[in-house]
């Protein structure tokens, strides 16, 4: 599930942020919205932030992480503002969302994961999918 995508289709945010032109994430409703499909469970969620989502929702926790270079060009090339993309780069060097991930959830199911080059996502798709086949075995009945 691509939570952005979401986001937009469904009208969870409350408003418009100008200097950072973006929607500002109701975060509430975006729970309520989602409570029903997490619940069912067997869903992925992709979103750069995590410390609203209840700690009950997820078995694990993958925390992309980019080399600064190669972040501030992605972020160039998607057009940010000057504003945005110092920002995010200072999340980034200070490693602000995998603190917040240790921080919202237990440690042991917090994962750090490259993303610097196109390799990273096969490697990383390869490792998720068998922490998921891991856990299917584990829980199996």
């Amino acid at each position: 599930m691509l939570l952005p995508n979401i986001l937009l289709t469904g009208q969870l945010y409350d408003g418009y942020d100008e200097e950072y032109d973006c929607p500002i994430l109701d975060e509430d409703r975006v729970v309520d919205e989602l409570e029903n499909q997490m619940s069912e469970g067997g869903v992925i969620v992709d979103y750069h932030g995590c410390d609203f989502f209840p700690e009950r929702w997820f078995h694990i926790v993958f925390v992309l992480q980019a080399d600064n270079s190669v972040l501030y060009k992605r972020l160039e090339t998607r057009g940010y503002n000057e504003k945005k993309l110092k920002d995010n780069i200072q999340c980034e060097i200070f490693q602000v969302l995998y603190e917040e991930a240790l921080a919202s959830y237990k440690e042991e199911i917090v994962h750090q994961l490259p993303s610097n080059k196109p390799e990273d996502l096969e490697d990383n798709i390869n490792q998720i999918l068998k922490w998921i086949e891991q856990w299917i075995k584990d829980h199996s009945t």
